[in-house]
């Protein structure tokens, strides 16, 4: 039942903000293509629920010919200077909303892993972490980002099923807006 409750806000509230940041989304893929070229959109395969690989929308925020990292593992060199603006500001996962629309992600729930981190899908498959959708935010997001560790990031993810509520996921949002405002816990 909170699963069809959760979705149904998903839902909604990413055809909100959709419309609403439609004008500021425009306007920050114009200035990405000034600034860095094509593609703006990074379109990167990701593990979902069920471990289910899906497609990721962001910003593009890294130079072309990048690797596929973990974000705690990017060189400095190989971010764009609008790429750092639009990570600082977490501008960058604006068109995960999208992701959101079609049912891929939520707005909490662990942060989807990129397919070549197969240490922590492998974490992630052992303790379950997969049940749910992953979110634009999250438990271990609002408890240290980027300078958490592996197993800790796990556990946090594990933690945050196993509290899951309306309560909680509202928690983590406040929190988030936070730590966006502060640009607390990002590796530049």
């Amino acid at each position: 039942m909170m699963y069809t409750a959760k979705r149904a806000l998903d839902l909604a509230g990413s055809i909100i903000l959709l419309l609403l940041l439609f004008v500021p989304m425009l306007l920050i893929a114009l200035v990405s293509l000034c600034a860095q070229g094509r593609p703006v959109f990074l379109r990167q395969a990701r593990y979902g629920k069920d471990g289910k690989v899906f497609t990721i929308l962001k910003f593009r925020t890294m130079r072309n010919g990048t690797p596929n990292v973990a974000s705690n593992r990017v060189d400095a060199g190989q971010i764009t200077k609008w790429g750092e603006f639009l990570r600082r500001t977490s501008l960058d996962e604006l068109p995960q909303l999208w992701n959101i629309l079609k049912g891929d992600m939520s707005f909490v729930g662990p942060r989807p892993l990129i397919v070549e981190e197969k240490d922590a899908h492998r974490m992630r498959t052992e303790h379950g972490v997969y049940r749910v959708r992953p979110g634009i935010t999250g438990w271990a997001q609002v408890n240290g980002r980027d300078f958490v560790g592996l197993k800790k990031k796990t556990q946090l993810d594990v933690e945050y099923i196993e509290k899951a509520s309306f309560l909680f996921d509202l928690k983590i949002v406040w929190r988030s807006v936070g730590s966006v405002f502060m640009q607390k816990d990002i590796r530049h």
